[in-house]
């Protein structure tokens, strides 16, 4: 696919993070699977290397690299750990609601710090009773003076127990005009986090709760006007999450056709490698025809995203494709690998952990068909990578 979506500077950014990745990431792994918990270390030394700042403009210290250069990154980073992918891809959640909400203030005090490392972002939608039903959220902010107070909780909040900066989607009157989006700093006081539970898969990685008891913040940490919260929410998900997923499914399935290539060659059966097996073959075959198809409707997709063409069908099938296929190769590759793939001295059951975990966040696959669906029905209510694409300008696709 060289020079049909990506340049010669887009490949020399895949080979930079891919030497990253095999060097500092791989070597923390097994670490990573036997805590169970945020891996601090290795997320501040990711975001040292400047790329939760690709969608980020030079102006502000950023890559200005796009979409696609993200893309790349969070691919590169899933091929040796999930939870880091996840993590840049949370990061870059919390990019989305400065760059394209964010008053010039707001803009010039914190958009250099996340694309410098220095301030990990994240955004704060979910909550424990509506659940990712945006208009059913019972967390409030009242306005006291130049203040606002905060009370509630977010749960499933990605980079959560290693994020600096939330923002934070609340009610602040009824109805879908009541929605207003915040700005709150890991350290203010009334603000504190849920225990971190141990997950299936992205070990490593944090998406817990955020709890807010009468915790007060300046009006300056608004985020737009009152009543702009469901943009921010909406737009986030649509423009940043569903190709941010779309990227650490990729990613994990290149790892899972890698890995399971590699088994088939080395392991023999009645005197002669595995893939001499027929039907090995044609489970290996039918692995790499997904992943093929797969980074070709994520490429297409960032890609006019980065042409400020509308995209969001495009965003959604990328998604919901990559997604289920990450899972029926994950499954493949288990049925390969057999009673050896049950064992963790093999990366292959990580991978299927991992494939599952994204199936969830930015719309379930039955989401993603029913948007489609309802698009194609005429009954869709515009398209957010129209009003808002043109905001992250492709500067270069630094190396």
């Amino acid at each position: 696919m060289d020079g049909y979506f990506n340049t010669p500077q887009h490949e020399r950014l895949r080979q930079r993070v891919r030497e990253f990745a095999q060097t500092e990431v791989r070597s923390r792994v097994a670490e990573m699977e036997s805590t169970k918990v945020v891996h601090h270390e290795l997320s501040r030394m990711i975001a040292k290397q400047g790329w939760i700042g690709a969608t980020i403009d030079t102006e502000h210290g950023g890559m200005g690299a796009g979409h696609l250069a993200k893309t790349i990154i969070i691919e590169e980073l899933s091929r040796e750990s999930g939870a880091m992918g996840a993590m840049v891809q949370a990061s870059q959640l919390g990019v989305a609601k400065i760059v394209h909400f964010g008053s010039d203030e707001q803009r010039k005090e914190w958009l250099p710090l996340i694309a410098s490392g220095d301030c990990l972002p994240t955004i704060a939608v979910t909550e424990p009773d509506s659940g990712g039903h945006v208009l059913g959220m019972s967390a409030t902010a009242v306005r006291d003076g130049d203040d606002y107070i905060l009370n509630g909780s977010k749960i499933f909040v990605g980079n959560s127990h290693v994020g600096d900066l939330h923002g934070v989607v609340v009610r602040t009157g009824d109805g879908s005009r009541g929605l207003t989006a915040f700005l709150v700093e890991a350290d203010r006081p009334g603000f504190s986090l849920g225990k971190q539970k141990p997950a299936m898969g992205l070990h490593g990685f944090s998406f817990g709760e955020l709890i807010f008891d009468n915790c007060r913040i300046p009006a300056s940490h608004r985020l737009g006007e009152e009543g702009e919260g469901m943009p921010v929410a909406y737009s986030s998900s649509i423009l940043y999450g569903r190709s941010n997923l779309t990227a650490v499914s990729l990613g994990i399935h290149q790892a899972i056709v890698d890995e399971t290539s590699r088994y088939v060659q080395e392991r023999h059966l009645y005197g002669k490698p595995l893939h001499n097996l027929t039907n090995i073959k044609i489970k290996l075959g039918q692995m790499t025809s997904r992943l093929m198809t797969g980074r070709l409707l994520a490429y297409h997709a960032v890609h006019l995203l980065d042409s400020a063409q509308p995209c969001d069908a495009e965003l959604m099938n990328a998604k919901y494709y990559n997604v289920e296929a990450a899972i029926d190769s994950a499954r493949a590759a288990m049925e390969i690998h057999a009673a050896t793939g049950l064992f963790t001295d093999r990366p292959i059951e990580r991978y299927l952990r991992d494939a599952l975990h994204i199936f969830a966040p930015a719309g379930t696959s039955d989401v993603q068909l029913t948007r489609l669906a309802e698009t194609t029905l005429g009954l869709g209510k515009g398209q957010w990578s129209e009003r808002l694409s043109h905001l992250v300008q492709t500067d270069d696709t630094r190396s």
